[in-house]
């Protein structure tokens, strides 16, 4: 028996910790579903991705890649990297903006500048439970990519769990990152 654990007649989940779900992931037990992220300590199993969805992904890239090349803070667009967020999630986003692309291991949340998430069918996740762990995580600015309505929907500032700060940028117009100095993206070919 364990002093850490007290005893309990109720019904009570285990969360999994980032830990337990890298070693889990690396004995290959989540192999069967393909790709999946941990959230809020329960392992998700993310749905395969249809064209529109891997277009604008691809498109949305090529444009931050482009954009971020040449600067001194040597930020950098990585797709589908995972970010540790101890202690119990490991998201997947499609596009992470951080400062240490290079190294081994998941993606440092201290790291993250911007984060963004291309929803066809996860817009609903994607502005709640998703923007309110990277809010409480600490990420300066989240983009979620909305297929569907053809905006993107930038938030930023982020306090106790909420972007205070929001705006929708329709697909074609020019969308400027709110903290990373000088950042610009034109959006007509998404």
């Amino acid at each position: 028996m364990t002093d850490a654990i007290p005893p309990t007649t109720e019904w009570k989940p285990v969360k999994l910790r980032v830990e337990d779900y890298l070693l889990l992931d690396d004995a290959g037990a989540f192999d069967v579903y393909g790709r999946t992220e941990l959230i809020e300590g329960e392992v998700v199993y993310m749905n395969a991705q249809h064209r529109p969805h891997a277009r604008v992904q691809t498109r949305l890239l090529v444009l931050l890649a482009a954009a971020l090349s040449g600067r001194a803070d040597n930020l950098e667009a990585l797709i589908e990297g995972s970010v540790a967020m101890p202690p119990h999630n490991v998201p997947e986003p499609d596009i992470a903006i951080t400062s240490e692309a290079e190294g081994d291991g998941l993606i440092p949340l201290a790291s993250l500048a911007l984060v963004v998430e291309v929803a066809d069918t996860t817009l609903r996740n994607d502005l709640g439970r998703k923007a309110i762990i990277y809010a409480r995580e600490g990420v300066p600015e989240y983009w979620v990519v909305d297929i569907n309505g053809s905006i993107i929907h930038q938030l930023w500032s982020p306090i106790d769990g909420t972007y205070t700060e929001r705006r929708e940028i329709a697909f074609g117009a020019a969308i400027t990152a709110a903290t990373i100095p000088g950042l610009r993206v034109e959006t007509a070919t998404l």
